[in-house]
């Protein structure tokens, strides 16, 4: 028996125009977890498209040996036949139904041509234990968190005896506490014989975890390392963008000036659990030209913080003060906040920041359409005029304006939402996530945009999960934890350990 349980050779793949992957050789290991990294837009999710199925046979150039057999998949199940199941970023769960049902939809446990429910549970109930998911069977999908859901997707996968797993970004939107759970899962499974490969932009968790990584850089094959050899994140970054990063981050020189916002006492309950303060007498300030940082666990209520300030986006019994510009200002709805000067990036940017249906120039005008409207109509003119000048000056790689969103890469679109709410001319920009799910190159670039705003004298909030990322861009700091400030540090005294102790004071 071969080492080797995928061998891909000569991997070529054509769109209209555009030749998205190009002699690619990808070797995986028996028993491995094999990482493969890129940039967005170097061909990661095509080449697994290709493998599972998804893009058939005769759709591409190449040859694919899995387990030691040739293999010419026509579809999704003929490879999960094979042993190859690919769990995408956006989960295919349907939420409505039970655990067990998603578990076992299109492979029901079936007696003639009745399901069998009791041996659907008690088979799901199996397949949960193993995969570390303690909740009912019977429990609907929608009632559990993002990381649970993502073990659903496993144990649907060993249900169908699955020999090769591929994982498209499965820690993207999972807290540390999940990715923790599910990198310490993936190490199980590669205990038991199942081979994984994964793609992520997360390179603390590649070197983490992955036995050998495979790089692809604009649809070809770069290189391969393997975890003996000592891999280090440089080494995979210089890979990935073609050159070395010596810095993660821009180099940026602060002018702060005066006082842009301050939020005094600021108390928010949650709208579906009454009494529940989930945002508890939080004070910070903002200044023009500065870049602050929000540092908190999961749940500790800096994305709540930052929408019930937009404008009462979130929450109930809203109670405290702000002040713009040394001003007290009562902000009622969104379009207060807007007519206000403040904006909010959404760290969802897929679900609540864009129309994935429609184009550029729409989702750059969508906030700011009274500046271009004249007696109710928009003026189309102007209108693609903006959104022009915003793809020129933020980079963004569309051949149009007119280019659907929904087929940008992610930092793209992270571009758009910038766009968006640039457009609005705000005094203030609060920025949910701005860089998740993104990878190393398109973060550099935001980065920069973001200091850009800074020098032209915007105050800026950044909500982040990476410290690093906190720390490499921002002037100040503040901590949260169970809705409470709990620090406010300055970038010279800012590490990661003295910020990780205030984002635990008071957790158990």
């Amino acid at each position: 028996m071969s080492d080797h349980i995928l061998l891909m050779r000569g991997i070529t793949k054509t769109f209209p125009g555009v030749t998205a992957l190009q002699d690619v050789n990808l070797s995986v290991r028996r028993g491995e977890i094999h990482a493969i990294c890129g940039e967005n837009g170097a061909g990661k999710s095509t080449l697994m498209k290709v493998l599972s199925g998804v893009y058939p046979h005769g759709s591409y150039e190449g040859e694919i040996v899995f387990d030691g057999e040739p293999c010419r998949f026509g579809g999704i199940r003929d490879s999960e036949h094979a042993g190859i199941v690919i769990i995408h970023q956006e989960l295919a769960l349907c939420p409505q139904l039970s655990i067990a049902e998603n578990i076992f939809l299109g492979n029901e446990r079936a007696s003639r041509w009745l399901i069998d429910w009791n041996r659907t549970n008690h088979e799901a109930a199996r397949l949960m234990e193993r995969v570390g998911l303690r909740e009912s069977p019977v429990t609907q999908v929608a009632d559990i968190g993002v990381g649970k859901q993502q073990l659903v997707e496993i144990a649907k996968a060993l249900s169908k005896e699955v020999k090769l797993l591929i994982l498209d970004e499965p820690t993207a939107a999972l807290n540390d506490e999940d990715s923790a759970h599910l990198l310490d899962l993936l190490r199980g499974l590669r205990d038991t014989g199942i081979t994984c490969v994964i793609i992520s932009h997360k390179l603390n968790e590649i070197i983490e975890i992955a036995d050998s990584i495979t790089i692809l850089r604009d649809g070809r094959t770069v290189d391969t390392l393997d975890r003996a050899d000592g891999v280090t994140e440089e080494r995979i970054i210089a890979g990935m963008v073609g050159r070395d990063l010596e810095h993660r981050f821009p180099p940026h020189e602060p002018r702060i000036g005066a006082e842009v916002l301050r939020v005094e006492d600021w108390t928010v309950h949650s709208p579906t659990q009454p009494g529940r303060k989930v945002v508890d007498g939080a004070s910070l300030t903002l200044r023009a030209g500065e870049i602050v940082g929000l540092a908190g666990l999961m749940g500790a209520g800096r994305t709540e913080l930052a929408m019930s300030v937009f404008g009462r986006a979130y929450g109930v019994n809203i109670s405290g003060r702000l002040y713009k510009d040394g001003r007290r200002i009562e902000l009622r709805s969104v379009r207060d906040a807007i007519d206000h000067g403040i904006a909010y990036a959404t760290e969802d940017r897929k679900r609540y920041g864009l129309n994935l249906i429609e184009d550029i120039k729409r989702n750059i005008s969508a906030a700011g359409l009274p500046g271009l409207a004249r007696h109710g109509w928009v003026n189309e003119m102007e209108e693609y005029r903006v959104a022009e000048g915003f793809r020129r000056s933020m980079n963004i790689k569309a051949p149009g304006v007119t280019s659907t969103v929904g087929k940008l890469s992610g930092g793209n679109q992270q571009k758009v939402v910038l766009s968006k709410w640039i457009h609005t001319d705000p005094d203030v920009l609060i920025l949910d996530e701005p860089t998740r799910g993104i990878d190393v190159g398109a973060k550099y670039e935001i980065y920069t945009i973001i200091n850009r705003l800074a020098d032209e004298g915007k105050a800026i909030l950044v909500i982040s999960s990476e410290l690093p990322e906190l720390l490499g861009l921002c002037d100040r700091i503040y901590t949260l934890s169970q809705g409470r400030i709990t620090g406010e540090v300055p970038r010279e005294e800012a590490t990661q350990e003295r910020l990780m102790y205030h984002m635990t004071i008071g957790q158990e």
